[in-house]
């Protein structure tokens, strides 16, 4: 409080603190990979051209020239398709004797080191807090390399790993075999994609830069809340198997969805015929758990929980009482409140979607005495209408 020493009116203006909450960044993606050039810390692109910039064209020019060429055109996927900034962690091989380089080894892709600032691939990507989404685009050459991403995933608790189905197999019953988890999102077929430097004009690719980009645009759109499915997928031909040189049907049907949706594929259609477009045609993580069975669910926990605590680090060191927990849950309940008015959140009123509470009932004595404030907070989340299933009867004239 200042000192006053003459007698008279004084006027203070008191700074009132906001705790105010932010939505943090969803729409971000990170990209692992090889690329011709470039630097091997993550690096952050806003379109096609930052990338050609920063690492240079496609790797298949001359073929055969490595087993990890695909980053390239995940990436243009991404911003085909409505994403507007990416991480690309460039990795590269050890020398070879030929001044090359040869392919990169898992350790190589995982990049851990003891410093942050020294770390590459996955783990550079890792020390980049928007990212939200991830994808190995080579993964579908080397499995381990997704199984790995999924592991840092897992343990992080704030980002989706976007995989691809690594067999190429045209039967349901191999694509559906994978490991269960609520981090990851498996989509099938690859795409073929427009590649006006190779021969033939075209290359197969796998899709998780392109649904990166609908996920990412989506989300603009609409919200984290929104499941990304029923999206039309932009620059491609058609979804192939990779090793098939071209179908006359579409790869996935009604029928081989019937297989594919229960075992948490989610497939992209072409639906051409039916005078639509090729679409994403399924919104479900990896894990068949009904709480955790829809990419949108799992998301909207990340984006509540990465907000919330980003926007509570105020609170550390602040005293451990009912001042402190009021404004705790007033802040927690604000950020909610949009959220729901977002429609993120379901329930017809706000006591439905959603409680926070942080007083006497949330801690113990013990708590207390060892500086821990616990704050409990319940969503109810907006699941996606997957099957709409419309109910018609035969009535007469006559009949009320």
């Amino acid at each position: 409080m200042p000192e006053y020493l003459a007698p008279g009116v004084y006027v203070e203006e008191i700074a009132q603190p906001t705790r105010r909450i932010d939505g943090v960044p969803t729409s971000v993606a990170g990209f692992v990979g090889e690329a011709e050039r470039g630097p091997t810390t993550p690096t952050c692109l806003t379109n096609w051209a930052d990338y050609e910039r920063e690492f240079g064209g496609f790797l298949d020019e001359a073929p055969h020239t490595t087993p990890y060429w695909r980053l390239p055109y995940a990436v243009r996927g991404f911003f085909e398709n409505g994403g507007q900034r990416c991480y690309v962690a460039r990795v590269v091989g050890s020398p070879t004797p030929g001044g090359g380089h040869a392919p990169v080894t898992l350790d190589q892709v995982l990049g851990d080191a003891d410093r942050p600032e020294d770390r590459t691939g996955i783990a550079g990507l890792m020390t980049v807090d928007e990212i939200a989404l991830m994808a190995i685009p080579d993964a579908v050459a080397a499995p381990a390399f997704a199984d790995a991403l999924v592991d840092r995933c897992e343990a992080a608790k704030n980002r989706l790993a976007i995989l691809d189905d690594p067999t190429g197999a045209p039967d349901p019953r191999v694509v559906g075999q994978h490991r269960v988890t609520s981090w990851a999102a498996l989509y099938y077929p690859h795409l073929r994609v427009p590649a006006v430097h190779r021969p033939n004009g075209h290359a197969v690719v796998p899709a998780c830069g392109h649904v990166a980009g609908v996920i990412a645009r989506v989300d603009r759109a609409r919200g984290v809340q929104k499941a990304p499915a029923n999206e039309p997928v932009h620059g491609l031909w058609q979804p192939v198997h990779p090793d098939d040189p071209g179908p006359l049907e579409p790869v996935v049907n009604a029928r081989a969805d019937d297989v594919l949706g229960p075992l948490g594929v989610n497939v992209i259609r072409d639906m051409r015929g039916d005078g639509r477009d090729v679409r994403v045609w399924g919104a479900r993580t990896m894990s068949p758990q009904t709480s955790w069975k829809y990419v949108s669910v799992r998301r909207l926990f990340i984006f509540v929980e990465e907000s919330i605590r980003r926007g509570t680090q105020w609170v550390v060191f602040e005293p451990n009482g009912e001042p402190t927990w009021l404004a705790v849950r007033r802040a927690v309940e604000n950020f909610l409140l949009q959220v729901w008015r977002g429609g993120g959140l379901a329930g017809a009123k706000a006591e439905e979607a959603f409680f926070v509470r942080c007083d006497r009932s949330t801690m113990t004595q013990d708590d207390l005495d060892n500086g821990r404030l616990v704050t409990l907070v319940g969503v109810a989340p907006m699941k996606p209408a997957e099957f709409v299933i419309l109910r018609f009867t035969h009535t007469t004239a006559d009949r009320p």
